[in-house]
């Protein structure tokens, strides 16, 4: 609960490495049964209130993805009270983290990456480790700060204080070394964007929610204001507009009234225009896209969403479940999308990831990789703040602001009803609109191209990193094996002689 703390919304990161630390002290010395039931209750008590916000779908999703990411830790947990038994632990228990953490992001169904030790660390000193080696090595440092934290405190009350001291040092260059290190300066290049928050209705039920119209309206209404604005020279005119994800509830190629729509709004403001779209596809099915358009053109290029989410834009096994409950909402699988390619607009390449796509680091990498100089995140958190408004938009928030520091790229967050945000590339949010309101912001942001080492490195850091996990495996059962003790030398007095030998004792 201490780790679950450390998120949004209540977001005091430096409890994070308490999390791993009281783990540590919960499964050592115990045997796998014992550490399996530690690691479930642990992924219960950490998950099941950060995702709290999961229940304004319906308990049964709440419960069910908190049950099974508990199972994740609970079964990762088993062999963790080996690890700490081998000399130097504190390096194999934080490599346990990494390796999780990897697990998690990648299965079942995808993975869900929420709850990463490095999402919590957002205004940490020490945030900008993950420059260095992305979320993986963020994470492996949260983690081995708590484990040096336990084995620090367990040598000095075992008397040996130049080890604790030792330790300790340790520690705080872990905490200030990221400060010393060098990062990528301005490229000289920067863009005016503007992010538009047009607001939906709050409905209190899952199906009023799902039927909520106007969405599109909202988005142009607040467009003018911002024209208006523009005018009266409030703000500069921007060179990039920003609407979020399902700005638009159909295909404006196909829906004449939201072609419209949109073609005003980029007349208002003479600015390329970025929207959230359902995109017609094939077979019936449909993209979740971010559609580019420019003044005097209209649409000239779009991004489909890549990473989409079981039972929210395809159910698995639909001919099995598409009929039960809340998933009758979901009337067709939407179909993912290929393309990593940016949206040029002018002098920003936009570098467009969909929703929760932001938690993923091959969907946020590939799309640096390819070139973009900006990062977008298109969101609708509405169903998730419907009811319970449990901090999911400022958990979103924070992963933004870990890949603004990771990539050292500007992030612009659109979302329909909140948040929206723009942060720059140190992870500072320049500006934001909170949730359930209408509004927009304008803010210049630099363009940068640069490479940090984070991306050059691209997957491994969580390779190797990951990786001392399995050596410590391979050591803990060579040294399980050693241990055991010899069998008994077999007697020559027969059986029955030694039963009679125990009658008479």
């Amino acid at each position: 609960m201490l780790l679950c703390a450390s998120f949004p919304p209540v977001g005091w990161w430096f409890l994070a490495p308490l999390g791993p630390a009281l783990l540590i002290l919960a499964v050592r010395g115990r045997r796998a049964r014992s550490a399996f039931a530690a690691g479930g209750i642990f992924g219960l008590a950490f998950l099941a209130p950060l995702i709290i916000w999961l229940a304004n779908l319906g308990l049964v999703p709440w419960l069910a993805l908190t049950a099974i990411q508990a199972l994740l830790f609970a079964l990762a947990a088993m062999p963790l009270p080996r690890l700490i038994a081998l000399p130097g632990w504190p390096l194999y228990t934080a490599a346990w983290w990494v390796a999780l953490e990897a697990v998690r992001g990648r299965a079942p169904l995808g993975g869900f990456p929420w709850g990463r030790l490095a999402f919590a660390q957002a205004d940490a000193p020490y945030a900008g480790w993950a420059a260095v080696g992305g979320g993986p090595a963020l994470s492996f440092v949260v983690a081995l700060l708590g484990s040096l934290l336990v084995y620090g405190l367990t040598e000095w009350r075992g008397g040996r204080r130049h080890i604790s001291a030792a330790v300790g040092l340790g520690s705080v260059a872990l905490i200030t070394t990221p400060v010393i290190l060098p990062t990528p300066g301005p490229s000289g290049t920067s863009a005016v964007v503007a992010v538009v928050q047009g607001n939906v209705e709050r409905e209190r039920t899952l199906e009023e929610q799902a039927r909520v119209r106007n969405v599109a309206q909202n988005h142009a209404r607040e467009t003018k204001a911002l024209a208006d604005a523009v005018r009266r020279g409030e703000v500069p005119r921007p060179d990039v507009v920003l609407w979020p994800e399902n700005s638009l509830d159909g295909d404006p190629g196909r829906n004449p009234q939201l072609r419209s729509l949109v073609a005003d709004s980029v007349r208002e403001l003479d600015s390329p225009l970025l929207i959230g779209a359902m995109l017609e596809a094939p077979g019936d099915r449909a993209y979740n896209a971010g559609q580019l358009w420019l003044p005097g053109q209209g649409p000239v290029s779009w991004y489909a969403k890549r990473q989409l989410v079981p039972f929210g834009e395809y159910i698995p096994a639909r001919s099995l479940l598409g009929g039960l409950g809340a998933l009758q909402l979901i009337p067709r699988d939407l179909l993912p999308g290929t393309s990593t390619a940016p949206l040029e607009a002018g002098r920003a390449r936009l570098g467009d990831v969909i929703c929760y796509e932001i938690a993923y680091d091959d969907r946020v990498r590939d799309t640096v990789r390819a070139g973009a100089n900006l990062l977008v995140v298109q969101t609708n958190n509405a169903t998730y703040e419907r009811g319970i408004q449990a901090g999911q938009s400022e958990q979103q928030l924070a992963m933004a602001r870990i890949r603004a520091i990771e990539y050292g790229r500007a992030v612009a967050l659109a979302s329909t009803s909140g948040v929206s945000a723009i942060v720059g590339p140190d992870g500072q949010v320049m500006d934001r609109l909170g949730t359930w309101r209408g509004g927009h912001l304008v803010e210049r942001v630099p363009l940068s191209s640069r490479l940090t080492l984070s991306e050059w490195l691209g997957v491994w850091p969580e390779v190797l990193l990951g990786t001392p996990v399995l050596v410590g495996l391979v050591l803990s059962m060579r040294r399980a094996r050693r241990t055991v003790a010899p069998p008994k030398a077999a007697s020559s007095v027969p059986e029955h002689d030694q039963q009679f030998t125990k009658l008479l004792r």
